[in-house]
């Protein structure tokens, strides 16, 4: 067989800066490839995702939007932030829409882009949220090996999603979420029951950036996330639920510090009726490299 050639670029997400953010994989055209190539793909780029569009014809596009599938090292997923504005991203420099639709596994997910302070700049509107349960300070302590003094005890730890699960912890100190030396597979078995992909997303409302609104990490099983656009999604819900941030109050999370890949994600919910709707996370991306693989 003759050999197949792929183009893909990389691109760095939820920064203005190269080599900063998230770093993401976008084929341009994924059509095909099977399921297993796909995954195959996502690890040799070995990065936190990779996303292949499928191209189909423009009047299905307009219809239902760009056909995405995204991928980690070992999974398909059904919804991620920042390979979503990452890849909307991508195809906006092919069409200069003001709104590029995404249809993934999940649904569709609109990002609709603007210049702000001289620069493209991409929100996406995730689903409605679903507040699931809360959690007992003591027992995630326990699992994160702190001290439970160490948590912010005004801030509930409850689960969120919306399109993937998230639990929020609040910390009381930067220092203490700085220095917080936590594993996978010390986390894992607390969600092993829940049977669904869930992580924690660690925050705090003292920040090391003029500005910033909250400090984030977030640990899985692929290490620390720079950046992580759905749970910022959870986080923005999260904060108008429990008072962190007021309705339409635009926040910004400043994650992957730590990393030394500084990340800043820009969050706001509405609320109406005692009911927080209509969740957007935005921020910048760079391309870094153009590419092709030859399979």
């Amino acid at each position: 067989m003759p050999n197949r050639i792929f183009s893909f670029v990389q691109l760095d997400v939820f920064t203005s800066r190269p080599l900063e953010g998230n770093q993401l994989a976008v084929f341009s055209d994924g059509r095909g490839l099977s399921d297993d190539e796909m995954q195959r793909l996502a690890r040799e780029t070995n990065l936190s995702e990779t996303t292949f569009i499928l191209p189909r014809d423009e009047a299905v596009e307009r219809e239902q939007g760009h056909k995405v599938r995204i991928f980690t090292v070992s999974e398909e997923l059904p919804f991620a932030g920042h390979p979503t504005l990452g890849t909307a991203w991508h195809l906006y420099q092919q069409s200069n829409a003001n709104e590029i639709v995404l249809d993934l596994k999940a649904g569709k997910v609109p990002v609709r882009f603007s210049q702000r302070e001289g620069q493209l700049f991409g929100e996406m509107r995730q689903a409605e949220p679903k507040f699931g349960r809360l959690h007992s300070p003591a027992e995630v302590a326990k699992v994160l090996g702190v001290n439970v003094r160490d948590l912010d005890e005004n801030l509930s730890i409850q689960t969120v999603s919306t399109g993937m699960p998230f639990t929020m912890v609040a910390f009381r100190s930067l220092a203490t979420l700085q220095r917080l030396n936590v594993s996978w597979n010390q986390m894992a078995p607390y969600f092993a029951s829940s049977g669904t992909t869930e992580f924690f997303y660690l925050v705090c409302r003292e920040t090391v950036a003029l500005g910033a609104s909250l400090h984030a990490r977030m640990i899985f099983y692929n290490g620390e996330d720079p950046a992580t656009g759905s749970a910022a999604g959870c986080c923005a819900a999260w904060a108008v639920q429990h008072g962190v941030l007021a309705a339409e109050q635009q926040g910004l999370i400043e994650q992957g510090m730590e990393t030394r890949r500084p990340s800043f994600l820009y969050i706001r919910a509405g609320k109406a009726d005692g009911v927080v709707t209509n969740v957007r996370v935005g921020g910048n991306v760079v391309k870094v490299i153009d590419g092709k693989v030859t399979m």
